[in-house]
C-alpha cells in the first residue's frame, strides 16, 4: 500500500503538504522491524523503529559520535578493579502510557534490574515470551560477565562483574540494553499477554508508539513528558517502502522527508537535483558472506580460502557499491582502532581456486548462497551481490543456488547451526569498540546466534576475551591485531566490503545527522517553516 493510500485511508490524519504547520517528520524506511523489544533483535531496522524513538539506555551515545553521556543514569562509577558498575539513576522520569496500561510510578531501579534478568535468567517469566533469544545479550558474553545486580535503592544500582570489561559502559548504551518498565511486564504477565511488550512497546524515550501496520506505516507522538530535550516534531511517522528508487520517488514528490539507503547508482544525480539534499560518511561497517563452519566441506578452511579466491570483490564494488565502498580485507572496518593494515587479503585467482578445491577433493560441490531481501548500508544489493558470486564461483565448477527469504524469517532461519549455505549478511558498530565486532559475530558466545559463521576458534576466542579486560586500548589492540591474523588464516567468512553510508532528504529538514553506529534518529531533527 502507498503512503498515498494508507493516508487516504485515515491511517494518518494529516498529508505532508500539511506536515510543516503540524510538524509531521515522515521517513521512508527500508523494511519493516522484526518486533518492538530491541533486547529480542539485532538488525538496525528494528533498532530504527524501536530502541532509538522509544526507548532510552542508562548511558547513551552522544548522536553523531561513539561518546558515551549519560542517559537514565546520571552518573556512575567504575570500582578500581573493574569488578564493580555503580549507576546513580535519574529521578522523575515517566514511562509512556497507552491503552492498555497507566503508570503508578516512575522509573527506578526494579525496571534497570528486570531489564536485564529477563535476558539472563532463565526463571525470569519473560525469558521465553516471544522466542526469548536474546541474541545480543549472548553475544556480548553477558550471562558469563554480569554476576549479579544489586538494588542499593530506588535510584543506585551495582553491577557486580565476574572480570573486568573495558567497554561496559559503551555496551550499556546499545540497543539491547534498553530499559522497559517491569510495572508493565507484570501488569501484562497478570492479563495473560506478555507478549504485548514487543507488540504494544512503552519506554521513556522522545516518541510514544501509536500504531503499525505490518509492511506499511508505524505511527509516533511525541513525548511531551520528556525528561530530556524535546523532540522537535509533533509526530513522526515511518513509510515503510522497501524499493530504493520508490523512496526516492516520494522524497522528490514531497511524500516522505528522509528516506534511508538510495541506490549507489543514483547517488551522483542526486547530488545534482534541485530540492534535494545529500548527506554522506564513511560507515563504521562491513558486509560479508558467512559459510557454515560446522557442516562439510566448509569446516575446511582450505576450502573456504579457495572458495574466497573465486570471488571477484572488485567487480562487486564497481556494479553493486557503485565505487561507492571499498574491498573488505578485515572482520573490522579501517575507521576503527586496532585494524591491521598488514593484513594479505585472499587473491582474486579462479584458477588457483579450482586448483585448491580439487587438492581438498572438493569437486562437483552446490553452494546455497542466502541473499537478504533488504537493503543495508553494508550491502545495497544483496540480490545482485549473490548473482555475482554465481557467476564468478561456476569459473571454478561451483554450482550455485540463490536463496532468500522475508527478512525476520532470514534473520531467524540463518543462525541454524545446521545451516544449509552461506550467508550474505554484514553489521554496523554498534559501540565503536573492536569488540563489538569480532566478540559478536565471531566469538564462542554468539554460535547460534549473531556467529552466522557458527566458528568457534579458541584461540581467537581466548584473544577477544583477553582483551575485554585489559586497561589501555594499547594492550588491547595489540590482541585485536592478533585475532584478526587468525580470522584471515582461518576464513570464516569472504570479506567483502565497507560501504559510504549516504542519506537523501528534503532541504526543509533541520537537524539530521548522519550517525557512525548506524542508526536512524529523530528527536533532534525538525523541519523549516
Amino acid at each position: 500500500m502507498s503512503l498515498k493510500k494508507i493516508l487516504t485511508t485515515g491511517m494518518l490524519m494529516s498529508t505532508l503538504g500539511m506536515a510543516a504547520q503540524a510538524q509531521t517528520l515522515v521517513y521512508c524506511s527500508e523494511g519493516s522491524p522484526e518486533g518492538f523489544d530491541p533486547a529480542l533483535y539485532t538488525a538496525g531496522t528494528t533498532f530504527d523503529a524501536s530502541s532509538h524513538p522509544i526507548y532510552n539506555r542508562l548511558s547513551e551515545f552522544k548522536v553523531g559520535t561513539t561518546e558515551t553521556v549519560p542517559g537514565l543514569a546520571e552518573s556512575w562509577e567504575v570500582s578500581e578493579d573493574g569488578m564493580k558498575v555503580t549507576f546513580k539513576l535519574r529521578q522523575g522520569v515517566s514511562f509512556h502510557s497507552n491503552g492498555q496500561f497507566t503508570p503508578t510510578r516512575d522509573f527506578n531501579a526494579d525496571d534497570v534490574i528486570f531489564s536485564f534478568d529477563r535476558q539472563g535468567n532463565a526463571e525470569n517469566p519473560y525469558n521465553q515470551v516471544s522466542g526469548g533469544t536474546w541474541e545480543y545479550y549472548g553475544g556480548m558474553s553477558m550471562p558469563d560477565l554480569i554476576d549479579s545486580i544489586e538494588k542499593v535503592d530506588d535510584y543506585t544500582v551495582v553491577f557486580n562483574l565476574t572480570r573486568p570489561e573495558a567497554p561496559i559502559i559503551a555496551n550499556m548504551a546499545m540497543d539491547f540494553a534498553s530499559i522497559v518498565s517491569k510495572e508493565y511486564a507484570d501488569a501484562m504477565l497478570e492479563a495473560g499477554t506478555p507478549e504485548m511488550l514487543n507488540q504494544a512497546p512503552i519506554g521513556t524515550g522522545p516518541f510514544t508508539f501509536q500504531a503499525y501496520q505490518k509492511d506499511a506505516v508505524i505511527r509516533y507522538l511525541r513525548n511531551d513528558n520528556y525528561w530530556g530535550d524535546k523532540a522537535k516534531v509533533e509526530s513522526l511517522i515511518f513509510a515503510i517502502t522497501p524499493d530504493a528508487s520508490v523512496r526516492y520517488q516520494k522524497v522528490q514528490a514531497g511524500e516522505c522527508h528522509v528516506m534511508a539507503y538510495p541506490n549507489p547508482a543514483d547517488v551522483a544525480s542526486m547530488k545534482d537535483a534541485e530540492g534535494v539534499v545529500v548527506m554522506e560518511q564513511e560507515g563504521l561497517n562491513v558486509g560479508y558472506l558467512a559459510y557454515n563452519t560446522q557442516v562439510a566441506p566448509y569446516d575446511n578452511a582450505n576450502v573456504r580460502k579457495a572458495l574466497n579466491m573465486a570471488i571477484d570483490k572488485q567487480a562487486i564494488i564497481d556494479v553493486v557499491f557503485q565505487g561507492s565502498g571499498e574491498i573488505a580485507k578485515n572482520p573490522i572496518p579501517p575507521t576503527m582502532w586496532s585494524y591491521d593494515e598488514s593484513t594479505v587479503d585472499d587473491a582474486y585467482d579462479p584458477e588457483a581456486a579450482k586448483a585448491a578445491l580439487e587438492a581438498e577433493g572438493v569437486t562437483d560441490l552446490n553452494l546455497k548462497i542466502w541473499a537478504m531481501p533488504v537493503q543495508r548500508p553494508y550491502n545495497p544489493n544483496a540480490r545482485r551481490m549473490a548473482e555475482l558470486m554465481q557467476e564468478d564461483f561456476a569459473k571454478v565448477g561451483v554450482t550455485v543456488e540463490i536463496v532468500s527469504y522475508e527478512w525476520g524469517e532470514y534473520l531467524e532461519r540463518s543462525k541454524a547451526e545446521d545451516r544449509d549455505g552461506a550467508v550474505l549478511l554484514g553489521w554496523t558498530g554498534d559501540n565503536g569498540d573492536p569488540d563489538n565486532f569480532l566478540a559478536v559475530l565471531l566469538g564462542c558466545d554468539g554460535v547460534g546466534a549473531s556467529n552466522r559463521a557458527q566458528w568457534c576458534n579458541e584461540e581467537f576466542d581466548a584473544l577477544i576475551q583477553k582483551a575485554k579486560v585489559l586497561p589501555t586500548q594499547a594492550e588491547r589492540e595489540a590482541l585485536y591485531e592478533e585475532a584478526q591474523a587468525i580470522f584471515k588464516d582461518q576464513a570464516p567468512w569472504a570479506t567483502i566490503a565497507h560501504s559510504v553510508v549516504y542519506m537523501t532528504m528534503r532541504p526543509e529538514v533541520e537537524g539530521y545527522v548522519v550517525h557512525p553506529l548506524g542508526g536512524h534518529i529523530f528527536n533532534q531533527v525538525g523541519l523549516s517553516e
